[in-house]
């Protein structure tokens, strides 16, 4: 018998101790750190956590090889994230040279009125994530736009945040284009349309709550204050001055979304889409990229090194104004390095604590206090935050919950849209509220956001785990496998 078969589970105080540490350091790194928590403090936390957790598996009997091949798994899975990552960055720095980013913001700052801009964000969001099934790409292209507008009518940049998020995974949620949407099913055994169907009892509901709250919040703005008419005209002056600003710099984003929409995978969907930026800013934005670059140079050199850089360390625009150049110079591969840092380290927590059984004991302990449905689907929900907590990878929220309760709602003759449904309502749509997961991070990273507290106004996300658990509860629309479609 081999060293690892004479290994032993841990128990539920063994898995308990990482977790507890994880906690304890993560708010230390807070307290200590604050914004700049996340570039490099909750990094070093969680390898501190994993480093107890391994400890704990070495003495459980776990060998040291088993639990590295375990941790290379992990990070591996991150792989095709990380990828996605690198091109965003490189794609919202093409696209500010090229004028593509601030057009967006241009013309919004025209049609869009700050009485309703953020349920107006939340709408579009959408509209688009529902059309490519893609809340990442939705994020990084529209949702950076709908931050620059914030901006400019001196809105808050966090509920503008909250309202993208929300929008974008509510479409992504809903869409058959979608990743997610097509994993819920796949894992509960359930059908896809059945699955989205199912899905518009919890979802419409808590998106509905989400706009009133947008619209409220939105109304209480004093859209007719004269620094925010002045702040306006000012950006919208300088966009115009610094930039060429044309419909034609929207064609960019029209070809992702088409391609998007076509199922092209993300990588190379955004890839061209960043290429085509880089494209578009040598053809429309020639008087800016000799500003830019440095003297001396003659116009072919200018054109390749600024918008290589653009690809590889985003652009920095210098229009006299502090704001707006903090604003419009950002972008670029090395602006994920940090969040691919984050993402890393997650991924190989959770991983370390998925090999040594602590995840399954956590589930193995909650199940035996789940007696009803709703606490049941309360159980769900919690392990599904849970799982997103731990290994910080959406994929896994829906993947390991999935696997470990199917078998149960099964057994309690549940119909598997219930579990498919409930998987989404909390895996899926719980993700970006978490700083250290692959969706948190990215949200943060791509929308250039300084604070946590855009979580607070992520209403949709927030709303819908909820809208799912009093469903169980109150047993309203819970479909039973001996029901007819």
């Amino acid at each position: 018998m081999s060293v690892e078969n004479q290994s032993k589970a841990p128990s539920f105080f063994d898995a308990l101790i990482p977790l507890v540490s994880l906690v304890i350091m993560l708010s230390a790194s807070v307290t200590y750190f604050a914004d700049n928590s996340s570039y490099g403090p909750n990094q070093i936390a969680l390898l501190f956590a994993m480093g107890i957790a391994i400890i704990i598996g070495l003495k459980n009997g776990y060998t040291w090889l088993s639990i590295e091949k375990a941790i290379i798994h992990g990070i591996s899975i991150s792989l095709g994230a990380i990828l996605i990552l690198l091109t965003v960055g490189a794609l919202i720095g093409t696209w500010l040279l090229s004028g593509t980013v601030p057009t967006m913001i241009y013309f919004g700052l025209q049609i869009i009125d700050p009485s309703w801009f953020y349920a107006a964000a939340c709408v579009v969001c959408g509209i688009v994530a529902m059309s490519i099934g893609s809340s990442w790409t939705t994020a990084a292209t529209v949702g950076v736009a709908f931050i620059g507008i914030a901006n400019g009518f001196e809105m808050s940049t966090s509920i503008t945040a909250g309202a993208v998020i929300s929008g974008a995974y509510f479409g992504d949620k809903l869409s058959p284009l979608s990743e997610t949407t097509n994993l819920a099913p796949a894992v509960a055994g359930s059908e896809l349309f059945a699955h989205i169907r199912y899905m518009l009892w919890t979802t419409i509901p808590s998106i509905s709550i989400a706009l009133v709250l947008f619209l409220i919040i939105g109304f209480n703005h004093s859209a007719g204050d004269s620094a925010n008419t002045e702040a306006i005209e000012t950006l919208s002056n300088t966009l115009i001055s610094t930039f060429n600003i044309s419909v034609l710099n929207l064609i960019p984003l029209a070809i992702l979304l088409f391609l998007a929409y076509k199922k092209v995978p993300a990588f190379p969907a955004v890839a061209i889409g960043a290429i085509i930026g880089g494209i578009w800013a040598a053809v429309f934005q020639q008087e800016l990229i000799l500003t830019m670059a440095t003297e001396g140079l003659s116009q072919t050199k200018a054109f390749i090194t600024v918008i290589w850089t653009a690809f590889f360390d985003g652009v920095v625009v210098n229009t006299g104004n502090d704001e707006i150049d903090e604003l419009l110079s950002r972008g670029g591969m090395s602006s994920m390095l940090n969040t691919i840092w984050l993402v890393m380290c997650a991924l190989s927590f959770g991983a370390v604590l998925e090999h040594l059984g602590m995840l399954k004991k956590f589930v193995e302990s909650i199940l035996s206090a789940a007696k009803s449905t709703g606490s049941l689907i309360a159980s769900t929900v919690a392990t599904c935050i849970g799982t997103n907590l731990i290994t910080a990878d959406q994929y896994m929220s829906i993947v390991m919950p999935g696997r470990m309760y199917k078998e149960e709602y099964e057994r309690r003759g549940l119909h598997p849209t219930v579990l498919s449904r409930t998987l989404e309502d909390s895996g899926t749509i719980t993700s970006p509220l978490i700083p250290w997961n692959t969706c948190g991070a990215f949200m943060f990273a791509a929308l250039a956001l300084t604070s946590y507290d855009y979580i607070l106004y992520c209403f949709f996300n927030l709303i819908n785990p909820i809208m799912a658990i009093i469903y169980g509860y109150l047993g309203y629309n819970i479909k039973k496998i001996t029901d007819v479609d």
